[in-house]
């Protein structure tokens, strides 16, 4: 790890407050935060605004859990990113997703126009931060304009926690 967790001593009332934002209150601790947060609180201000935007892309969203998943397991894929992946993994696998579905939304591959349609967009604006008129269409032809926000934001969202937690070497626990 290139930063490590925030030692125990100076956890304080302003990280458990950044936290707070997003996580439930008996996990506002060193232990209960994980490697990710526990190192991402370093930064109270950075931290809570980060964790503002992502609670609206993971709980907020108007996308369909399903298809949030594929598109954060396909981000952390192309972005070699083990603990994004190790997380998602379970995730997708709570919703009920098979380790077949799982693996295939990694290698950037799906059943169904929606989904293919899905990870074309995170391989585009991964690639050049656009998207092609076709997967656009495609797009719209399953999602609402809300639902496509969503989705973009949520890639770009996931992209740029990967560059973070790859840049801080923070690995997954296991």
């Amino acid at each position: 790890m290139r930063m490590t967790p925030l030692p125990d001593d100076e956890w304080d009332d302003r990280v458990r407050a950044a936290l707070a934002v997003l996580v439930p209150e008996h996990r506002l601790n060193p232990r209960g935060a994980g490697s990710a947060l526990g190192t991402l609180v370093r930064h109270p201000d950075l931290v809570e605004a980060y964790l503002t935007f992502n609670k609206h892309v993971m709980l907020q969203s108007t996308l369909d859990p399903r298809l949030r998943e594929l598109a954060i397991l396909r981000v952390a894929r192309r972005r070699d990113c083990a603990y994004e992946w190790t997380h998602h993994v379970k995730w997708a696998a709570r919703m009920g997703m098979s380790e077949a579905e799982i693996e295939a939304a990694g290698d950037g591959q799906a059943t169904g126009e929606l989904e293919s349609a899905i990870l074309t967009a995170v391989d585009e604006l991964d690639v050049d931060s656009r998207l092609s008129d076709q997967t656009w269409a495609t797009l719209a032809a399953h999602l609402d304009e809300r639902q496509r926000m969503d989705l973009i934001f949520l890639i770009g969202g996931y992209c740029m926690s990967a560059m973070a937690f790859n840049a801080l070497g923070i690995k997954p626990e296991h």
